[in-house]
């Protein structure tokens, strides 16, 4: 080999060892200023994975960075110097004269700059920063399991869509959601839009049942002894008054002796009754809605004014079956209910007279319940139970007579009551959704009005069968046995 030939090679191999001195140093250079970048930040900042370019002479799109995150660019052309037009948004950082290091500090949109090193501008390039949702998606999936929340970004803002299965749900999604929603100065919001639905039905039917029974039973004795002479002098001895009117139970014995009648009188009375109370008032309503309802009706009350002209002005007390309650579907089945029910009548034996004229005002008896309960579809809850138990007895006996054995027994006399009182209220709620007008039946879809004929030749106060739409409830068919049997 020629000796020319040997030296061209031997500076050929050292302008190779040195452009690969310089390429290890410049890659070795890359390598660490990213290292040291690397451990200014965050351990939740991360490097995208595909490096972005930016292809000479052209604008290129917005890129996104996540919020606390960071992404690499690479420029085709080197770039003397880099800017961006707001650092809050956007911090860079160069690793190289071909590639930038770009963290997302704050939700928003900014430009940034490259130019080139004669100055002249490469490109402009979109930024846009928008929050990191990852972390929110993996929280909402961990607390609401079932729930199908969707989470996506709109502008430099959060949207939640999706069905849950109550509001409650809502309420939560939307405060997880706000701890990663930017907040708005201006507006004193954070840029936060709710388009979650609640599935399932929020129509809630409450069934109300007051079961009431009352016992009592009184007993009384008394006796009363008249004497009576012919020189019409006469006398008795009373040890009790009389039970009423009727003289009910009463024994009168009698005797004379020459001038000389007695008589005795012996009243005994034992009465039993029983009354049996029921209702059930049924009312639907929205959730978080309030509903009330009233069977029943008002009866006037006179009032008197508070002025010299003795003016009495009339008020309506309602009486009745009463109901107020607010239904809230929590969670799938659950619901809480605000519950305020009662059943109240007029109570003539309570009443007094009132005023210069004497008008007299009943009195009212009232059983009522107000409480807030949770409970599922189709379960019940006693919510109130009043066990009452009066007992009363009276002894009366005239002096001395009254403690004489066997005969004394003529001039005593007592009187026994005893009255119970048992009430239960139980609510039932369920979940309902509205039904074809169709399917339901009336009280009046099987009467018919009588004709003329019918109610003044045969004596019917009630028409032939009525005809209804078949498919119905109301009309099928029920013929033979059917119902409830009460023994």
């Amino acid at each position: 080999m020629p000796h020319g030939d040997i030296n061209n090679n031997k500076k050929m191999k050292t302008v190779v060892r040195e452009a690969d001195h310089m390429r290890i140093i410049k890659v070795l250079g890359t390598v660490l200023t990213g290292l040291m970048l690397s451990a200014a930040l965050p351990a939740h900042v991360s490097f995208a994975q595909n490096t972005l370019k930016i292809m000479r002479g052209s604008t290129t799109n917005a890129i996104s960075v996540k919020l606390n995150r960071a992404i690499v660019m690479e420029s085709e052309q080197p770039f003397a110097e880099l800017s961006v037009a707001n650092p809050s948004i956007a911090d860079i950082a160069t690793l190289s004269d071909q590639t930038i290091y770009v963290l997302g500090k704050s939700p928003g949109r900014t430009v940034l700059t490259l130019l080139g090193p004669d100055g002249k501008l490469i490109t402009n390039v979109d930024v846009k920063v928008t929050p990191d949702l990852a972390e929110l998606k993996e929280l909402l999936k961990e607390i609401l399991p079932k729930e199908n929340v969707q989470v996506r970004t709109a502008n430099d803002g959060i949207v939640l869509s999706g069905t849950v299965s109550g509001a409650p749900k809502v309420a939560l999604a939307l405060d997880l959601a706000r701890r990663y929603a930017p907040f708005d100065a201006n507006s004193g919001e954070y840029k936060l839009t709710n388009l979650l639905s609640v599935g399932g039905s929020q129509q809630v039917m409450l069934k109300v049942r007051f079961a009431e029974m009352r016992r009592s039973v009184a007993k009384s004795l008394s006796t009363t002894i008249g004497i009576t002479n012919t020189s019409k002098v006469s006398g008795g001895i009373n040890t009790g008054t009389a039970i009423n009117g009727t003289r009910n139970g009463a024994l009168n014995v009698g005797f004379t002796s020459g001038g000389l009648a007695i008589s005795v009188l012996l009243e005994a009375l034992e009465s039993k009754g029983l009354v049996r109370t029921l209702a059930e008032p049924n009312l639907v309503a929205l959730s978080g809605a309030e509903a009330n309802f009233l069977a029943g009706g008002e009866f006037p009350i006179p009032v008197a004014q508070n002025n010299n002209t003795n003016t009495i002005t009339v008020e309506f007390k309602p009486f009745g079956i009463e109901m107020k309650f607010i239904p809230t579907v929590l969670n799938h089945d659950l619901i809480n209910l605000v519950i305020d029910t009662s059943v109240s009548a007029v109570d003539p034996t309570n009443s007094f007279s009132s005023g210069p004229n004497g008008i007299a005002i009943p009195a009212f008896s009232k059983r009522q319940a107000s409480t807030v309960v949770e409970i599922r579809d189709g379960q019940s809850l006693a919510i109130a139970g009043l066990l009452q138990d009066d007992f009363k007895d009276l002894a009366g006996q005239v002096p001395w007579l009254g403690d004489v054995p066997i005969l004394g027994a003529l001039f005593r006399s007592a009187d026994y009551s005893r009255e119970q009182t048992e009430l239960v209220v139980i609510v039932t709620p369920h979940l309902v959704n509205p039904v074809d007008g169709d399917a339901l039946a009336l009280p009046t879809d099987r009467v018919k009005l009588p004709s003329e004929n019918d109610l003044f030749l045969r004596g019917k106060v009630e028409g032939g069968k009525k005809t209804v739409k078949r498919g119905t409830v109301a009309a099928q068919d029920f013929s033979g046995s059917y119902g409830y049997v009460m023994e």
